[in-house]
């Protein structure tokens, strides 16, 4: 793909002393535990020592990111962000308002299509799919599937990670439950979701209670619905106490994604180029994977055995995650409006 807009292997170099002319990259939401950031950051400066990274607030959210370029257009000093990494519908309405700058990387071709925007003002990152963490103290058989959920041997057991009504993770589960009961990603996954929950519910499987690392060691939600980085974290963190098994689905194999972008505003447009190329390089890339979120490239980069056998192997399986469906963002919004919408009157669970 010739585009003015992606580097070359030959322009590297020029990008990089650039870069090191700014002398700053600003970030802002990057929390070091989130996704392993911690590491991806300090890898950066390792390679690049003569840039500072100025990391501000690490716990804001998407919207405040997009505020703060706002707030900051015109402003070269240190409180407006170069970089932004928001989920997924905030990189569209970032374009519309104008607050992004188209950027290609080097990597692009191996982004795929369903999470980027063709323009290159935003491209996914990495991504989580839905996975049942399972404490092995209590559940004898693992559930392998969506369907194994509503088998009597689950009484008592299941729980989604928030509120269905509220919860972004808990309202997408239910578009990949119904999804594997045949639903078309959208309102009528949601549908089926909704009528697939209903059943769980009155099967007695269902637990309304918000599953988390702690209420799945006490046995209060003994297989609990969440992304499979929050739930591999879980398991590192419990350490055996209980065993955990951490499962992907056979299908309604569904995956969320955040996005970066560099601001249309950045004082360090060069470094803030220089960071994506680092994001989407191999060692960026498996630096994320470490932090148990699958980076965009994580296909290719399997498929050109490119990935560190012990990262491999402190995941579940790569063909489990073949299947990931990207739902779009009109998918989402439908699938969003009929579960919060429809929750109360089809399953009558009040999660909390």
């Amino acid at each position: 793909m010739a585009t003015t807009s992606m580097v070359q292997a030959q322009d590297m170099a020029a990008l990089e002393a650039a870069a090191r002319e700014e002398g700053m990259l600003t970030t802002i939401a990057l929390p070091h535990s989130w996704c392993g950031y911690g590491d991806v950051i300090a890898g950066f400066k390792a390679k690049y020592p003569e840039i500072e990274v100025n990391e501000l607030n690490p716990d804001a959210g998407s919207a405040d990111e997009l505020e703060a370029v706002r707030a900051n257009k015109g402003n070269t000093g240190p409180q407006a962000p170069d970089v932004l990494d928001v989920g997924l519908s905030f990189g569209p309405q970032a374009k519309e308002e104008g607050l992004l700058q188209p950027y290609k990387v080097s990597t692009w071709d191996e982004i795929p299509d369903a999470v980027k925007d063709e323009e290159g003002y935003w491209y996914g990152d990495y991504y989580g799919v839905m996975s049942f963490m399972v404490n092995k103290d209590l559940i004898d058989t693992t559930p392998e599937d969506w369907s194994d959920l509503l088998k009597p041997e689950y009484a008592g057991s299941v729980a989604l990670a928030g509120d269905p009504r509220a919860s972004n993770q808990a309202i997408l589960a239910v578009l990949a439950a119904g999804m594997a009961e045949g639903g078309a990603a959208g309102k009528d996954a949601g549908a089926k979701g909704l009528e697939f929950f209903k059943k769980m519910n009155e099967a007695g499987n269902f637990v309304p209670v918000i599953g988390k690392a702690g209420t799945l060691a006490q046995g209060a939600t003994p297989i609990t619905i969440m992304w499979d980085y929050n739930a591999l974290a879980a398991r590192d963190t419990l350490n055996g106490n209980p065993p955990v098994d951490v499962v992907v689905p056979k299908s309604g194999v569904l995956a969320g994604v955040y996005v970066q972008g560099i601001s249309a505003h950045a004082p360090h447009p060069n470094a803030a180029k220089l960071w994506m190329e680092y994001l989407y390089s191999d060692e960026g890339q498996s630096l994320w994977l470490k932090g148990y979120c699958h980076p965009a490239r994580f296909n290719a980069m399997a498929a050109a055995d490119k990935i560190p056998a012990e990262l491999l192997e402190a995941l579940p399986p790569a063909e489990s995650y073949e299947a990931a469906y990207f739902p779009t963002l009109d998918e989402q919004a439908g699938n969003k409006e009929a579960v919060v919408g429809g929750w109360d009157a089809v399953v009558g669970a009040n999660v909390q």
